[in-house]
């Protein structure tokens, strides 16, 4: 019997290695994840549980209340949820959720993709723009396939905060999708604590310029050093 799942999406089957692991980020991570005023945690882009969540589970162990805290975890990808379902299916507090974070209506087009790799990832560079936002356009296609294929596009975000009730998430990580950080930012301002990494790719760069400029945010920490690039902020009230 053949495997009907479209090739192009086998991709996103593949479980990865952590990227966010024994560095700053990760201590900053799980420093919030101790605060005791921090009780309702989001993170997009679980993958297998290794990595950024990691962090955060290790982080609210250590807290005498985390009966308390929900970390609610994403991932879109089928078999990176599975692995992160077993690897904490002995903390209350983990809630797993297979879904895309935003609908892929909302994914950028083409005119997104060419103003960041063509005016500001290689402005001079036009040989290398080009062939980057042929990967680009590439990869893109193949996470909309995957989604319309695997039953899980719709509102992720809105879904969880329906279901338990929440307004604004105490604390929300955003490492999810490359096409998706600037969407996903839109549904979880408002959070106290918002963290973003990969700022210097087109996941999150401009996630990171709007909350620079955010009124409502400070920021507390950035680095461009670490994988790259990370930035976290602190709502003002």
């Amino acid at each position: 019997m053949h495997d009907k799942r479209p090739v192009l999406s086998s991709r996103l089957e593949e479980l990865i290695p952590p990227e966010i692991n024994n560095n700053s980020f990760y201590a900053d991570l799980k420093a919030f994840a101790r605060r005791p005023d921090l009780m309702t945690f989001l993170e997009i882009g679980s993958s297998s549980g290794e990595g950024s969540t990691h962090a955060l589970v290790s982080g609210i162990r250590q807290r005498p209340d985390n009966r308390d805290v929900r970390l609610f975890c994403m991932e879109v990808s089928r078999q990176r949820a599975k692995a992160l379902t077993r690897h904490y299916r002995d903390d209350g507090f983990v809630h797993c959720y297979n879904l895309s974070s935003v609908p892929a209506a909302s994914f950028p087009d083409d005119e997104e993709l060419i103003h960041y790799f063509c005016k500001v990832r290689y402005p001079f560079n036009r040989r290398k723009a080009a062939a980057k936002l042929g990967v680009a356009r590439r990869d893109l296609r193949r996470d909309i396939e995957y989604i319309a294929e695997s039953g899980k596009d719709g509102h992720g975000i809105r879904t969880i905060k329906s279901e338990n009730g929440i307004r604004h998430f105490d604390f929300a990580l955003i490492d999810g999708s490359e096409y998706t950080g600037e969407r996903e930012l839109w549904e979880v301002i408002g959070a106290r604590i918002i963290a973003l990494d990969d700022i210097r790719t087109f996941k999150c760069w401009n996630a990171h310029r709007i909350m620079k400029a955010h009124p409502g945010y400070k920021l507390f920490r950035m680095s461009r050093r670490v994988g790259n690039g990370y930035s976290i902020f602190v709502r003002n009230h």
